[in-house]
């Protein structure tokens, strides 16, 4: 079969790999959809401890064409869309319920072969069936939107909160979407691309700017929430947050990133700063969400690319041109 192989660092391909054989619980699906992601970019530059090669694509769904020994949860045919997390459900972590911290932690497309390709192999317990109505091409935008349902959950906001997003990329916008949904006052967006801008006007954010002095909120935001992993504006959204106010971390910052914390400043204004790291007991309920149309998947994938385009692809992604990007085997 036909897959994207990222060989070595800063180098991807496409090529010929052996097609997949499912293990007892595993099923495999052939691919519909794969999503690019900021840890795609990642994996690319030798980061997140990957063994090159690697195929990659954790953002992805499809028909199940072939089904384990043991697997009677799902069947030839089903379309379903893929949660790519493994755990090893043994370790500290996931035994108190944090196995998105597990100590061996893995992940479909990041330490196993993924979705960027015709065919790939998950376990069935990963694997949520699409109601009729639901694209599957379009279900590829699942996995994005759980990472963002935990990122809402590791907030616990409160009702009327003024919201700040840096970045309206594909997860900046979920973040927008969540927070419209979950009682937000106001959802303020910052970027430096006005198309992206664009896009989140029409969203309905409350004002969108290049930057936040362009806003009028002196006192700083309720909720400041990083969606681009950015070394500036992390730095500037760590000044922005209101007294008793949560800053997260949900853009994933390069290793070598580095801001400056007023450890004073945290103290007297009981100022809370917290991260969300990918998908924690949520792929099912942003599974929901879409079906239930939380999001447009027509406005949030700006681009569908044929596998045989990969490497153009992530070129076009690390660029920022775009919205969500998507490769069709």
């Amino acid at each position: 079969m036909k897959a994207a192989v990222i060989e070595s660092v800063g180098r991807a391909v496409v090529a010929e790999v052996p097609d997949p054989t499912p293990g007892p619980r595993e099923v495999v699906v052939q691919v519909a959809a794969c999503g690019l992601c900021g840890t795609d970019l990642h994996i690319l530059q030798g980061e997140f401890a990957p063994k090159l090669p690697i195929t990659p694509g954790h953002e992805f769904a499809g028909e199940v064409v072939g089904v384990g020994g043991a697997v009677t949860e799902v069947a030839v045919g089903d379309r379903v869309a893929v949660d790519p997390s493994l755990y090893c459900y043994e370790c500290r972590y996931c035994r108190n319920g944090h196995n998105n911290l597990c100590e061996r932690w893995a992940a479909i497309g990041v330490t196993t072969a993924g979705g960027a390709a015709q065919y790939a192999v998950a376990p069935v317990a990963n694997c949520v069936k699409l109601p009729d109505h639901v694209r599957t091409q379009d279900a590829a935008l699942i996995e994005p939107l759980s990472c963002a349902v935990r990122g809402y959950d590791v907030l616990r906001s409160r009702l009327g909160a003024h919201v700040l997003i840096y970045g309206s990329g594909t997860m900046g916008l979920m973040m927008l979407e969540l927070a419209k949904r979950t009682g937000a006052a106001s959802v303020d967006m910052v970027d430096v691309n006005p198309a992206r801008l664009e896009t989140a006007r029409s969203l309905g954010v409350s004002a969108a700017a290049a930057g936040p002095d362009e806003l009028d909120r002196p006192q700083g935001w309720d909720l400041v929430i990083d969606a681009t992993g950015n070394a500036a504006a992390i730095q500037d959204g760590l000044d922005r947050v209101a007294k008793a106010g949560t800053f997260l971390q949900f853009g994933v910052a390069d290793y070598a990133t580095r801001v400056t914390i007023d450890p004073y400043r945290i103290y007297n204004q009981e100022i809370t700063i917290t991260g969300s790291m990918a998908v924690l007991h949520s792929y099912e309920r942003a599974a929901e969400l879409f079906a239930g149309g939380v999001l447009d998947p027509d406005l949030f994938i700006s681009d569908r690319i044929p596998l045989d385009r990969y490497p153009e692809a992530l070129e076009q992604f690390a660029a920022g041109v775009g919205r969500k990007i998507v490769v069709v085997p």
